[in-house]
């Protein structure tokens, strides 16, 4: 059975450094070592920035792929608008057992992280910086490299920088978690959904990335697009930090320029020459099966259009000899206890789902199946964080990919292969309702002007809401409401408000509906000239 994976595994590079610049010289670069590796930093306009960011399609790193650029832009608005100091967040929580790329990267590369971080920080006229951490190397890493540079969250520090660390759990790696710790609360997702561009720390607009995002724009600025774009693929340049693990003789991280083979990638790392199928994205990604694994190539583009998924660069594959059914059994076991136990269709759903994959390895039948494949729809798009939509898509791709296997089990008396445990651990559908093809709901009634909202934190299905305003509720098979939130037809807004005022569990909300009064836009909300302050040093 695979161990926890260590934090900071063996590392690898396929062609140039970049990332891992100077790691064959020492186990961490200080900021004496960092500049001797990668030379000094000008600070950079905030337009500049912003124009780099998207002549690179720099995207989050840490699984949603959000457009840099965009959020940069969203931030500087949002702060202009207001007139408040923006904040910036380094989230390096990397709370998966599968992933360990942003692990290193603090522990070794600390100040490229800083780098990027401040050069949005000077952009945007920030006065706070914030890493966020879960474990303890990270932690002691980070705070060394601040001190390194003079940086603290002294009274009197032009740039207030600190290090928040929180527990590890798979659900305090979300954005509105690790905003919500900063602020002084639970390391776990408010009931409301808010947009930290928006409403982020302190109510200020917050610019929240992931670390190798970050250092990945540290890079960019030093070298410039041209240069950046030299390496990888036109549409998606640069290099990517995988962590390759699972049936592997050597657990590692690598940077690997976008483009190369993912069979190449599974070769240095002592894969299976043939695996029985490689798990894309972590544990909120989707399977591939083997004839797969020799289309694709690493891109968040590639690995999509087969099946798969780039996420937080976790590839783990699995051999011949083991059950896969089992094995993703064991993860959904251990998604379901990584709940934070306050979203109903979560805390409620996931523990479901799992007994349902170990009802259909206990000869459960088709009737098990289809239990399961309701419950995976039913999680979706209902919880204060991406932990169920993760969860359930997981869940949807292993149904998928395994289809042999799962006849074997639903069908006949299993496929008589063990669990071999390869899947490192912690040691310690179908469209809602009202939501046509995905979208918003359609309006109704000549023009809405109101939206309705569940709180997943409070509610509790007392399914008292479908009773009161069917226009816009209905029930799932658990009882739930099959929407998180629709806007409200006119003709039913005194009956919405009434399921406002009448919900036990006080789970729902009114707000006017402003999606409709479109922000004005190519405005010049970041600055064009050059930044006064040197980069934390």
């Amino acid at each position: 059975m695979n161990e926890a994976l260590p934090d900071v595994p063996e590392v690898r590079v396929v062609g140039l450094p970049q990332l891992t610049s100077g790691f064959d010289l020492v186990e961490r670069l200080d900021l004496p070592m960092h500049l001797k590796v990668h030379g000094p930093l000008e600070p950079l306009g905030g337009e500049q920035l912003a124009q780099l960011s998207e002549r690179i399609n720099l995207r989050g790193r840490g699984g949603a792929g959000f457009p840099f650029h965009k959020k940069l832009r969203s931030v500087a608005e949002a702060a202009i608008k207001r007139g408040v100091r923006p904040v910036v967040v380094v989230n390096g929580s990397e709370d998966e057992p599968a992933c360990r790329k942003d692990t290193v990267l603090i522990n070794r590369a600390p100040h490229l992280i800083l780098d990027g971080a401040l050069l949005c920080a000077e952009a945007l006229g920030a006065r706070t910086l914030v890493v966020g951490v879960t474990r303890e190397s990270t932690q002691r890493s980070m705070e060394q490299a601040l001190a390194e540079r003079g940086l603290s969250n002294g009274r009197r520090s032009a740039l207030k920088a600190f290090v928040q660390r929180n527990p590890v759990r798979m659900v305090t790696g979300a954005a509105a978690s690790l905003i919500r710790s900063i602020d002084g609360g639970p390391a776990i997702p408010p009931g409301r959904k808010t947009s930290a561009s928006q409403n982020g720390v302190g109510g200020a607009p917050t610019l929240l990335s992931n670390a190798e995002t970050f250092a990945q724009l540290a890079i960019a600025a030093r070298i410039g697009p041209e240069r950046y774009g030299n390496t990888g693929l036109y549409d998606e340049p640069g290099t990517v930090m995988l962590t390759v693990s699972g049936a592997v003789a050597r657990p590692m991280v690598i940077e690997v320029p976008t483009g190369v083979p993912l069979r190449y990638v599974l070769q240095l790392a002592g894969a299976p020459p043939v695996p029985q199928g490689v798990l894309t994205g972590g544990y909120h990604g989707k399977w591939i099966d083997a004839a797969t694994v020799n289309e694709a190539i690493v891109s968040r583009n590639s690995l999509d259009a087969v099946g798969g998924a780039l996420g937080a660069g976790a590839i783990l594959p699995i051999t011949q000899e083991t059950c896969p059914l089992g094995e993703s059994l064991r993860v959904a076991q251990w998604l379901a206890e990584e709940s934070a136990g306050q979203c109903g269709p979560c805390y409620l759903g996931l523990p479901a789902a799992a007994r349902g994959m170990e009802d259909i390895l206990n000869g459960g039948g088709p009737a098990a199946l289809e239990a399961l494949k309701q419950v995976a729809k039913n999680v979706k798009r209902r919880g204060a964080c991406s932990h169920p939509d993760g969860s359930a898509m997981f869940l949807e791709s292993t149904i998928k990919a395994f289809t042999d296997d799962l006849a074997a089990h639903v069908l006949g008396n299993g496929c008589g292969r063990p669990v071999e445990g390869v899947l490192p651990l912690f040691e310690d559908g179908k469209m809602p309702t009202g939501i046509p093809g995905g979208g918003e709901p359609e309006d109704n009634g000549g023009g809405s002007r109101q939206k309705i909202y569940v709180d997943w934190t409070l509610c509790r299905g007392h399914g008292l809401c479908a009773d009161i305003l069917p226009e816009v509720f209905e029930l799932g098979a658990d009882g739930f409401p099959t929407v998180a939130q629709a806007k409200v037809p006119r003709f039913a807004e005194a009956k919405a408000l009434r399921a406002v005022r009448r919900c036990p569990a006080l789970a729902l909300r009114l707000e006017e509906d402003t999606r409709s009064q479109a922000p004005a836009k190519n405005l010049p909300v970041l600055s064009q000239g050059r930044g006064r302050r040197a980069l934390g040093r």
